[in-house]
């Protein structure tokens, strides 16, 4: 028998007295009356976190479960925040969610608290994808705003993203504020739920029409779009929130040959036809391959539920198609809108870019090679946002992206946009077949002249309690013990994030890290190789990153260096399996 805290025990009863619903009340009675208290314990044993970026977790009943009271708290501890912050100032906040199961039902609660407490709410009348949420808030003025999504978690799972004033996702010190204020709802008892429906104003369909035009700035080559304007594209929301608007922007675009997956059109929160409704995922996009061979798509394309992340994948020239990995992606983007940048004479020196400590170094010497600036930061999109807000009015913001299908263009959002960047994706494969180049030899041109880099990564998943001490162990481990070679590759430097460290292992030396804290570690081997280590700030996981290269001397080389760099990475990976 599974022994039980009685903490666990007392928090549950304790929830059983407060004014919830009866149906949540004999949840609660059953998993207290079950011999296996395992769900119990991980229903109970903590509250749910509301993290750096907002809530996520599992759906169900109790305290570390994502349900209408835990949104209701989270919530209340967001709005007392907001009434601090902003005395004796008029509140608004604007609001939105995705496709998942409850979703209306928790955008509702959000709504109605944010009014019960004096605050105006922006609401969409349907669901719509994170970025119009950030440029929403952008545009009304808004004080904050609440995306909810469990992004491309699986169908179990929901939560909220919680945005700022300039549109991006919360960051230092409203962070941690806001969870301080959270943590003081101790009961659903501490909701103020009387809904004010004065305070509820519905934002209407004509708002796609303001992102739109804003998205179709974003071109930058509308005469080769007007070439290739037939070319075949596929596209799939995969059950989720964009399935209005990316195509919608690849015709403001220009193109005219779009194909959407009907069997994914429809939003749905059971993700019928998919394992997981993530775009990283090459199983999720088994329809929409399908779909491309039948109509001959030059680019098939793909969304995550909310519509922040995208997938591309393009004809691999055996009659089947390659799924780009983020990675790549990311590099494309990156040199084309560089390219274009310098070709229009718009590269000053004003200009910068951004990446993740975690994504390609290619990009960071693409972007040296063009003379451009590239700030790297912590991985989640808000760092990326934080410093575009530091830098308004100073530098103009080009485009920046992380590894994990992530990609901005462009300032007016303050978020990853699988909108504008499926957009740019398209414009950049027709640019370069206009000039007689597919993506492959795109790619083998910047491998040639900046270095072949490959990417791979390693999610190793840990369940309940007991799963995030053992990740909490792993990473402790590479603190305590670190070391010194890996695949038989001497490791030469050490950066702990966490400890804000530099670990010199050549000359053993130590040096100051300027960078906020954060718990991933990363490995740098001798011949080139990088490593990072890090536990997931939204899943039960934890995520190696691995980041190999090699010169390309010429084309013909593209294979063997290619297959060199593979088994360089297996290698990698059984060190860390």
């Amino acid at each position: 028998m599974t022994t039980i805290d009685p903490m666990i025990v007392a928090k549950a009863e304790n929830w059983l007295k407060s004014n919830i619903d009866e149906k949540s009340k004999a949840e609660i009675r059953s998993l207290l009356d079950s011999p296996d208290k395992t769900e119990l314990i991980d229903s109970f044993y903590r509250e749910l976190e509301f993290g750096t970026g907002g809530l996520r977790g599992l759906m169900g009943v109790g305290s570390n479960r994502v349900n209408v009271y835990t949104i209701g708290m989270a919530t209340q501890g967001l709005a007392n925040y907001l009434l601090k912050c902003f005395p004796n100032e008029e509140i608004s906040v604007a609001l939105t969610h995705d496709c998942r199961i409850n979703n209306t039902l928790f955008a509702d609660t959000t709504a109605n608290v944010f009014s019960a407490n004096g605050i105006k709410v922006k609401y969409f009348r349907e669901l719509r994808p994170t970025p119009m949420l950030s440029f929403a808030i952008r545009h009304f003025g808004c004080k904050s705003g609440v995306m909810v999504t469990a992004s491309h978690n699986p169908k179990e799972y929901n939560g909220y993203k919680a945005y700022w004033d300039d549109g991006g996702q919360v960051v230092a010190p409203h962070d941690t504020n806001i969870i301080k204020e959270v943590q003081k709802i101790v009961s659903v008892d501490d909701v103020n739920w009387d809904k004010n429906a004065s305070l509820i104003e519905y934002i209407e369909e004509d708002f796609d029409l303001i992102y739109l035009n804003l998205v179709k700035k974003l071109s930058l080559s509308p005469n080769e779009i007007m070439l290739q304007r037939d070319m075949p594209i596929v596209f799939s929301p995969i059950h989720g929130a964009s399935g209005k608007m990316v195509p919608a922007a690849l015709k403001v675009f220009g193109f005219e040959n779009i194909h959407v997956v009907k069997e994914q059109a429809e939003p749905d929160g059971n993700f019928p036809t998919v394992i997981y409704p993530n775009p990283e995922e090459a199983e999720a996009l088994t329809m929409s391959i399908e779909l491309g061979k039948k109509v001959g798509a030059e680019l098939v394309l793909a969304c995550d539920p909310d519509g922040d992340r995208y997938a591309a994948c393009v004809p691999d020239g055996k009659g089947g198609f390659e799924l780009l990995n983020g990675n790549q992606t990311g590099t494309l983007l990156t040199y084309y809108l560089l390219s274009k940048w310098r070709e229009y004479g718009g590269l000053t020196g004003e200009q910068f870019m951004v990446n993740t400590i975690v994504t390609t170094e290619l990009i960071d010497e693409i972007c040296k090679g063009f003379g451009v600036t590239c700030y790297s930061v912590l991985t989640g999109f808000k760092n990326i946002a934080e410093v575009i807000r530091n830098l308004e009015g100073e530098k103009k913001f080009i485009g920046g992206g992380e590894e994990s299908y992530g990609y901005l263009v462009g300032d007016f959002v303050r978020d990853k946009d699988g909108v504008s960047a499926c957009s740019m994706v398209a414009e950049l494969v027709a640019y370069y077949k206009t000039k007689g180049k597919t993506v492959q030899d795109v790619l083998a041109e910047i491998y040639m002249q900046f270095g072949f880099y490959k990417e791979s990564l390693i999610s190793v998943t840990k369940k309940g309690k007991d799963g995030a001490e053992q990740i909490q162990n792993l990473m402790t481990g590479f603190r305590t013990n670190k070391p010194k070679e890996m695949n038989g590759i001497k490791v030469i430097k050490i950066v702990d994030v966490k400890e804000s460290k530099i670990f010199d292992l050549v000359n053993d030396t130590e040096t100051d890290l300027k960078m906020d804290k954060s718990n991933v570690i990363q490995f740098y081997l001798e011949d080139g190789s990088k490593i990072s280590a890090r536990p997931s700030g939204t899943e039960p996981k934890i995520k190696y990153y691995f980041s190999v290269n090699e010169a390309l001397p010429n084309r013909e080389a593209y294979d063997s260096v290619a297959a060199s760099l593979d088994k360089k990475l297996e290698g990698l990976k059984k060190y860390f399996a």
